[in-house]
């Protein structure tokens, strides 16, 4: 949480160095804890993990979100949430295969699997140095021919002639001089974000998502998962490592199928399927988790793990990738930094919250903690339906028009009926092009 208030520097330096800076900071935070041989050596290191990794995981979504195409843009920005699932699939199959093959070793099998947490910022160091910087960003910096030359290569396959370079170009020039990006004087002022109703709305949206995110009986099943084993039964300590490795693979294939499928299906209808089918898993997981509480019963326990894994997939295909995508979509330019840091605070309260909650919660009440979360993604659902708005298919400016209007939601869902027309220009060149009716 204390990181996402630096986030005003993704403005000010632009989002690549800010990605490197904290993915720099997460390797200097990893040695100290993996070299740590005090509980206040580890748990500064542990702060400088989460605070440099809120850096980079706030940058990044940001950067994603302004340099992918609008038609690919929940595919391409989603899959970036889902390797979400690839570090929890190192962590967990290293966890399993250090506590499998070193314990006895000294503490061997408990640090390795501390290294390994600079593998990936390691990877995106150097990557990230080969990357194009955001075109939105470039633009808001006078920096016009750069921004040009990326939206030309990447968005037209290198046709700088293309109507879609300049189309965005003159879009992110017109928001961005009518509502430039927001500088480090400016960052802690978050007048600007509630100004008027339209923006209003944005940041309902943003901090909504926030939460309903973290709060959708996810994280307690991912967190908790060997204790939620524990609770039907499933007590050998290998077992449960690798029933928790093999939950991480079936979420991470089910967020990238999500991902492609937010650009078919769109966001809304996402959301929607995905909120009823947790909705449903979760009365049966309490159910059955009840079953095997009063009888004892193993094909309760076996049911209940069934439908938890179940739970896992539903979540993943429509929420995991959209994560910190759908919070960013829905700001203006301007907003974008600031609402990011609003998003990963709201994050951050709702993780505090079920850090310290969940395991009371599961001690005193059990399974009925299942059933709390059956009723909060069932107000989750009613809130989805009657107030969020399908971006898919837009540009991030496009949908200044959605929420201009007195119901973005209607407005963003509204079918509009199109003919295709033929016209010449004055070189005597014919170019086609869709009109509203």
């Amino acid at each position: 949480m204390a990181g996402a208030l630096f986030i005003w520097l993704a403005d000010w330096q632009g989002r690549k160095r800010v990605i490197f800076i904290g993915c720099l900071g997460v390797i200097v935070g990893t040695i100290v804890v993996s070299t740590a041989k005090t509980i206040p050596v580890f748990t500064g290191g542990r702060f400088l993990l989460s605070f440099f990794g809120t850096f980079a995981t706030t940058a990044a979504p940001l950067y994603f979100l302004e340099i992918a195409p609008p038609q690919y843009r929940g595919t391409i920005a989603g899959l970036y949430n889902t390797t979400w699932y690839m570090g929890s699939i190192i962590a967990t199959f290293a966890v399993y295969g250090a506590h499998l093959h070193l314990a006895g070793i000294g503490d061997l099998d408990w640090r390795l699997p501390l290294w390994l947490q600079m593998l990936c910022p390691g990877i995106t160091c150097i990557g990230i140095m080969f990357c194009p910087e955001s075109p939105r960003w470039l633009v808001a910096k006078d920096r016009h021919d750069e921004a040009r030359a990326i939206i030309t290569k990447y968005h037209a396959n290198g046709d700088g002639s293309h109507p879609i370079v300049h189309l965005e170009m003159r879009e992110m020039t017109d928001s961005l001089r009518a509502h430039p990006m927001t500088n480090w004087r400016q960052f802690f002022d978050l007048r600007d974000l509630f100004r008027t109703r339209s923006r209003r709305y944005r940041m309902m949206l943003n901090i909504a998502f926030s939460w309903f995110g973290q709060f959708s009986g996810n994280n307690v099943i991912s967190y908790y998962l060997p204790y939620l084993l524990k609770n039907v039964g499933v007590t050998n300590t290998n077992t449960i490592l690798l029933l928790n490795a093999v939950y991480a693979i079936t979420g991470w294939i089910a967020a990238i199928i999500g991902a492609r499928l937010h650009d078919v299906v769109g966001r809304r209808k996402m959301f929607l399927i995905s909120t009823a089918g947790m909705i449903l898993c979760l009365s049966i997981t309490a159910g059955t988790a009840a079953g095997y509480v009063e009888t004892g019963s193993s094909q309760s326990s076996a049911a209940s793990i069934a439908f938890i894994y179940i739970f896992g997939v539903t979540f993943a295909i429509a929420y995991t990738s959209m994560q910190p995508i759908y919070p960013g979509e829905v700001l203006t330019n301007d907003m974008r930094a600031k609402g990011m840091g609003i998003f990963q605070l709201t994050s951050g309260a709702s993780g505090f919250v079920n850090t310290f909650a969940a395991p009371v919660a599961l001690s005193n009440i059990g399974y009925w903690f299942y059933v709390f979360f059956v009723f909060f993604d069932a107000f989750e659902f009613a809130f989805i339906y009657f107030l969020f708005v399908e971006t898919k298919g837009r540009t991030l400016e496009e949908l200044d028009e959605v929420f201009a209007t007195k119901d973005p939601r209607k407005a963003s869902t509204k079918l509009v009926a199109v003919r295709r027309r033929t016209r010449v220009d004055g070189e005597g060149e014919e170019r086609k092009e869709l009109v509203a009716v």
